[in-house]
């Protein structure tokens, strides 16, 4: 187990450092221009731009600044500074507030996917071919099929007309709300961007919930439960959903990546000041720094998600061994 960890530590650490360098090089390959704003360029002469160039460390070889970047990271965690964004200021500063906005909105709506898909995937197994059972699929191939701004436009719509929720994000629709006692803060205009931040999953937990518990149910184990007069409640709760949850377990990378995917347009599609738009807004404004910055925080968040599939799996059935004699998982 020990050995296990890590190994993969190491090769989670690996990846990310390989994905950080690949976008670096990538960036560092984009015409010089746009290192300058439209007004600098029409501002400095050639020689002036040569000269803030060099400066910058930009017109070394690609890997002598990669080289540079990562001891940069490793001895002073330092990532550099914004160049556009907010010029001259660390990387780290700017994306600290809109990280916390990005990771609380996508832990809500992950959680919502999960109290949400699993319970309705479990129903829709328990009264298949019902008209519960026909409203998820329903609900399930819309929500694949159907663009993601439409879906999102339609819920705008609803939930800003009908039911009168805020349509775009604001830090001053803060309300206090009070639950088992306890009193907590809560802003009303990030309902509907967590309602569509939790679409993706909420449909996908309902469809694989639901395939896996069928599957379950028409295994022999299940028909001899039943023949010993075991409830069909019984069988499911106490047989069905433990076998049936063990493979879901493995979507939950999945999801932890669409949600975290799905943020970059809901954030923008809402105007949420978090890490979606602050990213767009790097890319297109050539701030490099920000733009890796970036990129790693997505990339550990997705390879954290893989680890925790594979601890999932392996609590929920001792059976599974991460590491054995001659293999690995």
């Amino acid at each position: 187990m020990a050995k296990y960890l890590i190994k993969r530590f190491f090769q989670s650490v690996v990846t990310i450092l390989l994905i950080v360098a690949v976008v670096f090089l990538l960036m560092r390959l984009m015409p010089k221009e746009y290192f300058f704003t439209e007004d600098e360029l029409m501002k400095l002469t050639p020689e002036m731009q040569h000269e803030r160039l060099l400066a910058a460390g930009l017109l070394d070889h690609p890997l002598v600044q990669l080289g540079r970047f990562f001891k940069g990271m490793f001895t002073k965690f330092d990532l550099g500074i914004s160049r556009r964004i907010q010029t001259g200021k660390p990387v780290l500063q700017v994306i600290g507030g809109k990280f916390g906005i990005s990771m609380r909105l996508g832990l809500i709506a992950l959680g919502l996917a999960l109290i949400t898909g699993v319970p309705l995937g479990i129903l829709q197994a328990r009264f298949k071919d019902g008209i519960l059972d026909g409203c998820g699929q329903a609900f399930t191939i819309f929500i694949n099929a159907v663009p993601a701004l439409v879906s999102y436009s339609l819920i705008l719509v609803f939930g800003s007309r009908v039911l009168g929720l805020p349509a775009m994000y604001s830090a001053r629709k803060v309300q206090k709300i009070m639950i088992f006692g306890q009193q907590f803060k809560f802003n009303t205009s990030t309902i509907l961007p967590i309602i569509c931040l939790s679409l993706g999953s909420i449909a996908s937990y309902m469809m694989w919930m639901r395939r896996y518990m069928v599957d379950e149910l028409n295994k022999d184990y299940i028909r001899l439960a039943k023949l010993k007069g075991l409830s069909t409640t019984r069988v499911m709760f106490t047989h069905v959903m433990k076998n049936a949850f063990l493979p879901l377990a493995q979507y939950l990378p999945y999801s932890v990546l669409l949600t975290v995917g799905g943020s970059i347009l809901v954030e923008r599609f809402f105007s949420v000041p978090g890490l979606g738009p602050l990213l767009t807004d790097a890319i297109s404004r050539y701030d490099t720094n920000v733009v890796q910055a970036i990129v790693m925080l997505y990339a550990s968040l997705g390879i954290a998600g893989l680890f925790l599939g594979d601890m999932l799996m392996m609590l929920l059935d001792p059976r599974i061994k991460l590491t054995g004699k001659g293999e690995t998982r």
